[in-house]
């Protein structure tokens, strides 16, 4: 059985999930705006996936005898000065997103509670994946700096990321 306390910081993870998902979603908007087709595709791409995390939360604490309680999630920031400045921000995000797991996970440690323990380990090392892949965007911005063949050239290579479904929150 789940401690009311680890029940409510793993709903207010879903939310946070759920969160990034709609803040992907506005930069995917903004690049759109913006003729950066291949940036709004990524980012959609990552919103997607943000979802789907998001549903690992939810049916993980159904399984374990909790109740799901969805809050209002906050209206995302919709404009950025650059493309660069967007992939800042979601660097800043996942790392925030990584603090919260990692204090998700002291506090299984602290509660005892094993299931949930074993069950942030993958969001731990989704984390690291999450953070590098975003960080790897951020410094080809500082490589191609205000070239606009540069940033033409990595709009198209973003465009071509493919996003696989994961299908374990099933």
């Amino acid at each position: 059985m789940i401690s009311k306390k680890m029940e409510e910081a793993l709903n207010n993870q879903l939310n946070r999930e759920l969160f990034s998902s709609y803040l992907y979603l506005s930069m995917a908007t903004y690049f759109e705006n913006n003729n950066y087709v291949g940036m709004s595709k990524w980012m959609r791409l990552q919103a997607d996936e943000e979802h789907a995390h998001s549903m690992k939360f939810f049916v993980f604490i159904q399984k374990i005898g909790g109740r799901v309680i969805l809050e209002q999630i906050d209206k995302p920031q919709s404009e950025w000065d650059t493309p660069k400045k967007a992939f800042e921000d979601a660097l800043a995000h996942e790392e925030y997103i990584t603090k919260n797991i990692n204090e998700l996970t002291d506090l299984a440690i602290e509660e005892r509670d094993h299931s949930t323990k074993t069950f942030l380990q993958w969001y731990i090392d989704e984390q690291v994946e999450e953070e590098a892949t975003v960080n790897e965007i951020v410094q080809k911005f500082n490589l191609i700096g205000d070239s606009k063949s540069g940033l033409y050239m990595l709009d198209t290579e973003l465009g071509t990321r493919i996003l696989t479904p994961d299908t374990t929150a099933e």
